[in-house]
């Protein structure tokens, strides 16, 4: 490939095989759906946990903070992963997993802490 020639999602390096693809889409909308689960989850706490006010507003803050560092990660990933088939090089290592594994952790203390004092 010459240096002068920039590989993009789709155009540039070697058509990947399409279930790679195909497999990459899926895990961008799984990506989707699950910051889409953390929003729902952030606004029926909201909407359906009174008491104690502080604990279930910190709780839906973790939900939609997360929701949304998930949506606005899983374009870029996706990018990212497709360029890196077609270029034929190593898939990029995501941070995003570490940063869900913690927020899910988070949220499950604050849920505990809010189980607790309610």
């Amino acid at each position: 490939m010459a240096p002068e020639e920039e590989i993009k999602p789709h155009a540039g390096g070697t058509e990947p095989d399409y279930r790679f693809t195909l497999a990459n889409e899926r895990t961008f909308l799984a990506w989707l759906r699950t910051a889409l689960g953390l929003l729902a989850g952030g606004v029926a706490v909201h909407q359906l946990v009174p008491s104690p006010a502080g604990a279930s507003a910190v709780l839906a803050s973790l939900c939609v903070v997360l929701a949304a560092a998930l949506a606005a990660n899983a374009y870029p990933r996706w990018r990212r992963v497709q360029i890196a088939m077609r270029a034929g090089e190593p898939l990029p290592r995501s941070l995003m997993i570490v940063v869900l594994t913690a927020g899910v952790f988070l949220l499950i203390v604050a849920a505990a802490a809010l189980l607790v004092l309610s």
